[in-house]
């Protein structure tokens, strides 16, 4: 009889392709051969995304594990959209007859189809076809909170969250200010709200929900999504916490430049200024990052990118001399490094003379932070970057906040960056004893969360027997 196979419907930004992908080879091996894994592949709709997508598949199927590759047909994109979380949800809906299609054509057992958090509309396919649906949530388990909740606040509260009295209650989490809330809720005539409302419902349809947290991080949160405080009493379906996932290559055979530099640095004593692949600087701002750090005094390694070429999506590499001012580069040589293109931000994190890290916040990156033990300052920009900043600073209690001015296109000053960098890095900073105590914490908490009989271990393993037990229902 031929291996039953759980189909993956990936997204094709990074963040989420890798890490549902990481998340499915874990279930893999966790199965003991007794599964294997069916990826079908959207066409990404912009070139630069196609050309990443195809190179990560290429290096997977080098591996020689049980995973098959199903390029689906390509699909007209919508021109109509006005949101970027808008046009991922009618995007993926495009594909349900593909979906549907690849999905009947399987010669083996199907033992559950995993969908990416914005796929939610391939659930009508999954009945259709009497497949278990899973879904993959690429967030925080707070953020999966925020999702069931609206529905409900999309009720309780009439006005823009902007304009209402009071704190957000978000069940798990401390009261959340309005102003912390995710991008796309920040408007409620907004079509990407409309869509959040609609995942937060189609949620509950699932048979499962794979979250990309430990539950040593999230525990409440967690407890109160399994109470059904968050969907009014009524139970929501069971979540497997299973990360963090994340892909820790071995390090390169060549340290690359910025590792080399930071070979050079005392322990602990650089902080890292690094923005994820959406995250760039014009020059106003990075002027103030420059002073801001400058007068800090502490060592900092910067990943700077400059804003998108005419027609690109992406961060471009970035110009010093037309981002920087004049004489910077020689006033902190020695000290700082700017680096103008990608950085390999584990390798980066994993050194012993990182200490602190100003980042966008994006989950995936949250996460490297907390698996290497490094304490945060967010700099939220994007999507639910708002919300992981409130999850860090007032929940967790790993990173020290920031202010950020949301009405600026999240704007910082450079004394209030400097602020936040001593406080974090000064070593006799209380407030930077705690969150580095903390984050050493939870660096414990999450490798702990996925050796052999960790939470996320043991969630895994019975979310494998549950497929499995699904195959040969």
């Amino acid at each position: 009889m031929a291996t039953p196979t759980v189909v993956l419907l990936p997204v094709w930004g990074v963040g989420h392709l890798m890490s549902m992908l990481d998340a499915g080879k874990r279930l893999l091996a966790r199965s003991g051969g007794a599964l294997s894994l069916t990826v079908l592949v959207m066409q990404a709709p912009t070139e630069g995304y196609r050309s990443e997508v195809a190179g990560h598949i290429h290096r997977e199927e080098a591996s020689g594990l049980d995973i098959r590759f199903q390029h689906l047909p390509a699909v007209e994109p919508p021109t109509d959209h006005v949101g970027v979380e808008e046009f991922i949800s009618r995007f993926v809906q495009l594909h349900a007859a593909h979906v549907r299609a690849a999905i009947s054509g399987l010669t083996c057992p199907v033992a559950a189809l995993v969908l990416d958090f914005f796929g939610t509309t391939m659930l009508d396919v999954s009945r259709e076809l009497a497949v278990p649906a899973y879904v993959y949530f690429t967030a925080s388990a707070a953020m999966y909170a925020l999702f069931l909740r609206l529905p409900a606040l999309q009720e309780e509260v009439a006005v823009e969250f902007e304009e209402m009295e009071g704190m957000v209650d978000v069940p798990g989490l401390p009261p959340v200010p309005p102003s912390s809330l995710p991008s796309p809720v920040m408007d409620k005539k907004h079509p990407n709200y409309a869509w959040f409302v609609y995942h937060g419902r189609r949620f509950m349809e699932a048979k499962g929900v794979i979250i990309n947290t430990a539950a040593e991080l999230e525990t409440s949160v967690l407890a109160a999504i399994a109470d059904g405080r968050c969907t009014r009493g009524i139970p929501a379906p069971t979540v497997y916490p299973v990360g963090p996932v994340l892909s820790l290559n071995p390090p390169a055979e060549r340290p690359h430049e910025c590792v080399q530099w930071l070979d050079a640095q005392p322990p602990a004593s650089v902080v890292l200024l690094c923005f994820g692949s959406g995250g760039f600087s014009a020059a106003p701002q990075a002027h103030e990052i420059a002073r801001g750090l400058e007068r800090s005094g502490h060592r900092f390694l910067w990943v700077l990118r400059g804003p998108p070429a005419a027609g690109a999506r992406q961060p471009s590499d970035a110009d010093p001399e037309e981002l920087l001012p004049e004489g910077f580069l020689e006033r902190t040589k020695g000290k700082g490094m700017v680096w103008p293109t990608r950085a390999p931000q584990k390798e980066i994190l994993a050194h012993a003379a990182v200490g602190g890290f100003v980042t966008h916040g994006g989950w995936n990156s949250t996460l490297e932070a907390l698996w290497f033990g490094v304490p945060m300052v967010p700099w939220p920009r994007y999507a639910e970057q708002h919300l992981n900043a409130f999850t860090l600073v007032d929940y967790m209690g790993v990173a020290l906040a920031m202010e950020v001015d949301r009405k600026r296109s999240n704007w910082v000053e450079a004394s209030e960056l400097e602020r936040a960098v001593k406080a974090l890095m000064d070593g006799d900073s209380d407030e930077g004893k705690k969150v580095r105590a903390r984050a050493m914490e939870m660096k414990g908490a999450c490798r702990k969360a996925v050796a052999e009989g960790g939470s996320s271990y043991s969630a895994l393993g019975r979310l494998s027997e549950e497929m499995i037990n699904g195959a040969n229902a």
